[in-house]
């Protein structure tokens, strides 16, 4: 298994960012977190969260990424969409899957649930009602798992991160989308009402949580070029002792 080179910390966020990023996520615990991702999702936020992805050139931009093969998802037979939302990565995941691969989406607003079986139209997935942190499914039950903008509605990424982890088989891949702590993730997450990510920190809980860093994308050459778009990784479980061994050298390079 390659790596990815180890990320090094930028600089705390500069206080224009602090000011405007939404920080009660932060400080509150799950339930708070709960309750406050339901409330946004549910209601009107969550009624024009496909059009607002659409226009966002979220949606299009990761389809092409998906279509490009640059993250190949026919190579998986069974695949978990967690915080499928209104079916932004649902949708493009139906098209490029193989025709006998199993997908589930997962999400934890009913609402969200109801708005993408609507809009997808759609009998090949199955839809479940689940918290990231409390996933009812069995351990290794997939060997890849999507999760889009979901993290940073909880106050540490850890819980559900391990959560993933536990899901996916040995060597089962995640992509894994986190907004990050930029101006423009720090005015997403005022409108979304969630936390934002450093890459470093991110990346060094998601090997706590014993899924390595692999590859990162960037939605466009724009986006890699003006760093914008967010976190996109793909990381996958790791079991193997010299694999976490690499794991630990990072870390400790990271913290330099």
């Amino acid at each position: 298994m390659t790596l990815l080179p180890p990320t090094r910390p930028r600089p705390s966020p500069q206080p224009f960012q602090r000011f405007i990023e939404f920080k009660d996520i932060r400080s509150g615990d799950l339930g708070f977190s709960r309750r406050v991702s339901r409330k946004v999702y549910d209601g009107p936020a969550g009624a024009v969260l496909a059009f607002a992805s659409v226009v966002s050139l979220h949606e299009p931009l990761l389809g092409a990424l998906l279509r490009r093969g640059t993250f190949g998802v026919s190579r998986f037979g069974r695949i978990l969409d967690i915080g499928s939302g209104a079916g932004q990565i649902l949708g493009h995941l139906l098209k490029e899957a193989r025709p006998d691969a199993t997908v589930v989406a997962a999400d934890l607003s009913h609402r969200m649930l109801r708005r993408a079986r609507n809009r997808l139209k759609t009998k090949r997935a199955s839809f479940v009602a689940a918290d990231v942190t409390r996933l009812p499914f069995a351990d290794g039950s997939f060997d890849c798992v999507t999760c889009g903008w979901v993290i940073e509605h909880l106050p540490d990424p850890e819980p559900g991160l391990r959560e993933m982890r536990r899901v996916l088989r040995p060597g089962g891949s995640l992509l894994l989308l986190a907004t990050e702590d930029t101006v423009t993730g720090a005015l997403n997450s005022r409108t979304w009402k969630c936390r934002t990510y450093n890459r470093a920190e991110l990346r060094a809980s998601c090997e706590r949580s014993g899924l390595a860093w692999t590859r990162q994308f960037y939605l466009s050459p724009v986006h890699r070029l003006l760093k914008i778009g967010g976190i996109i990784v793909e990381a996958v479980r790791v079991d193997e002792p010299e694999a976490q061994g690499e794991i630990e050298e990072a870390q400790q390079l990271i913290s330099l």
